[in-house]
């Protein structure tokens, strides 16, 4: 008896002490955006305590993929409208997405510019190894239409699955250049430099955020989208390099 007893005051003492369950929200987002969400990680949990902020970066286009599949999430945040219309199709967000940023493409070259890179057409000059992102990712496909509308051929010696590992061979000095957006060269200072090209102006990407279906913590989601699209969000996302909607 005096057994049961201790057993029943340790379990009482447990559910007294226990707290509540941790919440979660999961978003799903570009890897150009890690830098600008993982301050608003932190801002958004500094004011909901207790719950906990959970971003998966990568290749939107990987991203909307698992989305599709079945992969839990209560956000996501594109790097353009075609990879949002990919869950939009699938019938997964609840509402509308809306664009609450935009990006642009640079040259990013390794710290001093070996290769005296100063424009697009540089980047096609024989014994210079370019990185591009993958055709199906947005910063591939912004590539290819710069590409386009200055008549050029790119021949990258590859093709990295999200723009952040363009930046990585590229900081590494496994690569020459390589075409990343505005936002990545500024997240690595003294590991690579930024070289503007004019036209960029013609790969203008749109981010758009929306809340997803399936989510199990609606209000949670949405607090943090609206932290996104209010004025600490552009806050946050103009120092890291973003332009507004």
């Amino acid at each position: 008896m005096k057994r049961m007893s201790v057993l029943l005051s340790l379990l009482l003492i447990a559910a007294c002490t226990s707290g509540p369950e941790k919440r979660e929200v999961t978003v799903f987002a570009a890897a150009s955006l890690k830098d600008a969400f993982t301050e608003l990680e932190k801002s958004y949990e500094a004011s909901h305590p207790g719950v906990d902020v959970r971003i998966s970066f990568g290749g939107s286009s990987d991203l909307a993929q698992q989305i599709v599949n079945g992969a839990p999430a209560d956000v996501f945040a594109s790097a353009s409208p075609s990879t949002m219309d990919t869950v939009a199709k699938a019938d997964l967000i609840d509402g509308r997405a809306e664009v609450f940023a935009v990006n642009t493409l640079r040259i990013a070259v390794p710290q001093g510019n070996p290769k005296g890179i100063r424009t697009l057409a540089d980047l096609t000059k024989p014994g210079t190894a370019l990185v591009l992102c993958a055709p199906q990712v947005p910063c591939g496909a912004a590539a290819k239409q710069v590409a386009m509308a200055a008549k050029l051929t790119f021949k990258p010696v590859s093709e990295e699955p999200d723009v952040r590992s363009v930046l990585g061979k590229v900081a590494a000095k496994e690569a020459d250049a390589g075409l990343v957006y505005v936002t990545d060269v500024l997240s690595a200072p003294g590991k690579v430099e930024g070289v503007d090209f004019p036209e960029s102006a013609d790969a203008v990407n749109e981010y758009p955020l929306a809340l997803l279906k399936k989510t199990g913590q609606a209000q949670l989601a949405r607090e943090f989208a609206e932290l996104v699209r209010g004025q600490a969000g552009r806050d946050v996302l103009t120092r890291a390099g973003f332009g507004p909607p």
